[in-house]
Parts: structure tokens; sequence; C-alpha cells
């Protein structure tokens, strides 16, 4: 029996890419998750009898929401329901199953990156049938709803039991609780040559994952201990854990700071990585290097034909504006399309669908290719020890050997984290009026030679997005990017780019904080980042 259960709109904030994330006891207010799922169906067509894929990572409020959700899609005239065991699936895997079982689309529980637990984050987001994120027209559709909503649909059932393996009925609907793992392993095995890692490991080659007590324990530690060999305890803080284990689960230097320090230590194993939350970012570590996503990036389009998936060559390489161009160097060297888009995974979604892209990055550590439609944390990982498997040579000799090849960007993103949402936007709206005025200005010894506002006309679906980062171009390839970040759930987050390119013959020993030492004197000169925030030093660099 079909239950309608009276509610009231809320005014909230716009569902983006990464849909609606907002602090746990926001989402315990009565029928605040429910509202947002029901303005979901009540924006889709054709979904009728349809498969809905549903799971998340973990987090504190995982359980619950599922539960509501499976009963609401039976409501609402789903036919069936994929859901991992236990409530996970990690958002590459959910991608994943949404195209392998051609379901119609599914709900991602998940706030990504950020901190899990009664008192911290939750976030529920819609991924579309190419098992990408919803576009805009249908998250304007969603956000639009949520303000005008008055009712939700639901059926009396009890919960469906998450922890065992199978199918059940939930008011005629086919709920089916499976493995979170086993499909996505399995794709991993078609991309890569599982025989040469097992045998790069096999020689003594040692390793080190960090799971963060996050989504991407299971999967793991089926892929790297039980089908690679890597030994027992390769992968570390692997069980899921509601609060990650009380730690944040973002893959950076201050948060697996564990991992660095293994790495750097006297005794560091060859190679070490991380994912976050939802595991759709990647942190990569050889012994005594760090390696940025943007670096990271370009050295896996350059070398993807080392694996039997990409073999016959790249269609195209993407990144988001804020990455570094080291890709741009590999794309110019191998006659390859470059795409430079806007941050957000639904402009690569069309660049794959279209075939116009295999490979796509984004500097914010995610990392993915046309093997789904989201960033792919493992998948990078994977993609990095089969490269390793071929060429023998360690991460730092391959850097090396990069750099010498195509230049080197030196990079780094400067995240100034809960700063007043106020103070971020003036900050913001002062620059933007600058940016007419500041061509050929000189600032801490550097030419500006361009400055704009960045925009994006996608060439699969013509629509424009504007808005997309301030960017100041110097002479000589320098540049600084500023956006305002709408990935927290308090406060704003001012991220601050800064990137400096030398070619082949040039200084490639340098390190990076002297390197770019110029172009964070010259971000504060430019926004005034002192002036307008208090802060006089960013509060996590990558």
């Amino acid at each position: 029996m079909t239950l309608t259960i009276a509610t009231t709109p809320f005014a909230d904030q716009k569902p983006g890419t990464s849909g609606l994330r907002k602090k746990v006891r926001v989402f315990q207010q009565p029928n605040y998750a429910e509202n947002f799922v029901q303005s979901v169906f009540d924006v889709l067509e054709g979904y009728a009898g349809q498969t809905l894929v549903l799971g998340g990572d973990g987090r504190f409020l995982n359980r619950e929401v599922i539960q509501t959700a499976i009963r609401m899609a039976a409501a609402n005239g789903f036919g069936r329901v994929l859901v991992g065991l236990r409530g996970i699936l990690s958002t590459p895997a959910a991608s994943n199953v949404i195209r392998k079982y051609e379901a119609f689309g599914g709900l991602v529980l998940s706030a990504s990156h950020n901190p899990g637990g009664p008192d911290e984050d939750f976030g529920i987001k819609y991924n579309i049938g190419n098992g990408g994120p919803a576009p805009e027209k249908i998250t304007d559709a969603i956000y639009a709803r949520t303000k005008v909503i008055d009712r939700y649909l639901t059926v009396d059932a009890p919960d469906v039991d998450l922890d065992c393996l199978g199918e059940t009925l939930v008011a005629g609907m086919i709920v089916a609780v499976i493995d979170p793992v086993a499909d996505y392993a399995e794709l991993m095995e078609q991309l890569f040559d599982f025989d040469a890692i097992r045998d790069l490991i096999a020689g003594g080659f040692r390793l080190s994952f960090d799971a963060m007590h996050a989504v991407t324990g299971p999967y793991a530690q089926e892929i790297l201990e039980r089908r690679l060999g890597a030994s027992a305890g390769t992968v570390v803080n692997g069980t899921p854990l509601p609060d990650f284990g009380g730690h944040h689960p973002d893959p950076n230097t201050v948060h697996a700071h564990e991992l660095f320090e293994r790495m750097f230590g006297a005794d560091a194993p060859d190679f070490g990585a991380a994912s976050d939350g939802d595991g759709d970012r990647n942190l990569i570590l050889g012994r005594n290097i760090f390696v940025t996503p943007s670096d990271s990036l370009a050295a896996l389009a350059a070398n993807a034909h080392l694996a039997p998936g990409y073999a016959c060559g790249l269609r195209g390489i993407a990144r988001s504006m804020p990455t570094s161009a080291a890709a741009d160097r590999v794309a110019q060297a191998l006659g390859l399309p470059l795409h430079e888009t806007p941050t957000g995974w639904k402009f690569f979604g069309n660049l794959l669908d279209a075939g116009m892209a295999t490979i796509c990055g984004e500097e914010s550590a995610g990392t993915g290719s046309n093997h789904v439609r989201e960033k792919d944390g493992l998948w990078a990982i994977l993609l990095w020890l089969n490269i390793l498997a071929v060429r023998r040579e360690s991460v730092a000799a391959i850097m090396e050997s990069h750099w010498a090849r195509f230049g080197r960007n030196y990079y780094a993103r400067h995240d100034y984290e809960g700063v007043d949402a106020v103070a971020a936007e003036r900050l913001i709206a002062e620059l933007r009026a600058a940016l007419s005025i500041l061509v050929g200005r000189m600032v801490q010894g550097l030419t500006v030679v361009s400055a704009d506002e960045f925009e994006y006309l996608d060439p699969v679906d013509g629509s424009l997005s504007r808005n997309q980062g301030l960017r100041v171009q110097f002479e000589g390839g320098a540049r600084i990017v500023f956006r305002l970040s709408g990935t927290g759930t308090s406060g704003a987050t001012l991220r601050v780019y800064l990137e400096r390119y030398e070619w082949p013959d040039g200084i490639l020993d340098a390190d990076t904080t002297v390197a770019l030492i110029d172009l964070v004197a010259a971000a504060d000169d430019l926004a005034g980042i002192t002036r307008h925030t208090g802060r006089s030093a960013p509060s996590v660099i990558t």
C-alpha cells in the first residue's frame, strides 16, 4: 500500500554535481531526506518498472537513508533496487553498476571527502543512466521542486536486511542486495594486466594503501591483497566506519600524514596510495616523492598504452581548468585533442560519451577514464601499478624522465577552508572587477599577459557555463587561478591554484615551495587574501 505523507517545502542549497550536502543533524530533521529523494523522483520520467542503484560510503546515517529510499522507490513505481551489501557502494563502483545492469539511475549517499559522524556531514546525489552525475537541467529541476514539494510517497514495509546477499520483495518491488566489490574488481581485471602486477609484487615490490576507514577498504583488500597477492596489512584502515575512525577522509598531506611519514621514512615501501570517503579520489606517492594530481594525470596519459585497456591509444585528454597544463604537454606531443573544462565530472561525461576523450582528471585528486562516468581512485592506483610493472622503474624515476621529456609544471593548490562566506564573495567580486586593468601590470616581478573569468561552451550539448574561476596568466607560462568551492558544508573554501612551467632544459630539481614563492606573494597582492580573510597561510597545501 502506497502512503502519501504530507510535508512542507524547504528552501535549500541548489544541488550541483556533488548533490545535496549538509550536516547530519540537518538530514535528521523530519521529512528532510524524504523531501529531497521525492523531489528527485518527481522530476524524472519513464522510470516505472526500471532499476535504481542505491548505496553509499558507509558514513553515519547511510543505512537509515537507504531504508527510506528503498520504501520510497517502491511507492514511486521502480521495479527493482540494487543495493550494496551493508549499504556500501563506492561512487565509481555505483557508476559501473548503473552501466553494467542498464539501470535507470542511482542514488549515491556520500559527502565525498568530508568528515562523517553524528555531528559531521551527509549527502545525496543522483546519477543518470550513463553512470555519471545528473546534468544541470536535472539538478535545477530538483532544486525547484524542493521549494514547492508538499508530499512524498512511501510504503509501510520492514527494513531490508542489508547484511545478507540475496533478493527480497518490498511492496512488489525486487530489492537485490549485491556484492559491492565483485563487478568492480571484474572490470579492473579487464583493464589492467593483473599477471604483470602480481609478478611485480611477488618479486619483492612493496606497497601501502590507506583506505582511511572509508569505502575503498573492501575494494582494496579484495584487489590488492587477494587478487594481486600483496601481503596482509598492505591495506591499512580498511574497515569502513560511520565516522571514518574520527579522521577526515581526504587524501592529502594533512589528513594522510601517516602515509606520508611512511613513504618518506627510513624503510619506505616502493609505492604508497590512498583514496577518500567515497572512493573517487586518489593520492599517489613513491619512495620520498609525492606526485601531484596534475602530474599524475599527465604521467598516466603518457603511459596509459602500457595497460591492456588502453593499448590502442587515447581518443583525447580532458582536464579541469584549475588543473595544471602538464597534461597539455602530453596531448601536444602525442597529437591528441586536449579539452579544458570547468570543475565537475559531468563535463567529462559528455566528452566520454561522445568518444572525444579517454582519460580525464581534476587537480583535486580525481582521475578517471571512459570505463565509468565518475572519477575513480582505485583505477588510478591500479594504472600506476600497471605502469610500474611494465617499466620496472621507481615512481621517482618515472616522474624524472617525464619532466625531462615534457618539461615540469611546478604546481600547488592552497585551500583556505571555513572562510567567512561574505568575505570570500567580496574578495572574488573585487578581483573580478579588477581583471580588465591587470594586463600589462607587474606583480611581484611578473608581467600579467591575460586575466579573465573562465567560461565553457560544451562541444557536445552546446550548454554555456559561466563564472568558472578567475585566471591570471603571466609572461613565461606562470598563472594563478582563484575559485570558491562548494564542496564544504560550513563557511566557504577559497582555492588558489599556483603554476609555473619550466622547459625540459630548465631547472627541474627546484623545490616546489621555492619555485612558487613569487606566485604566492602575487596571489595575495592581486586578491588581498590576508586582508579579506584574516588568514596569513592556507589551511591545506596540496
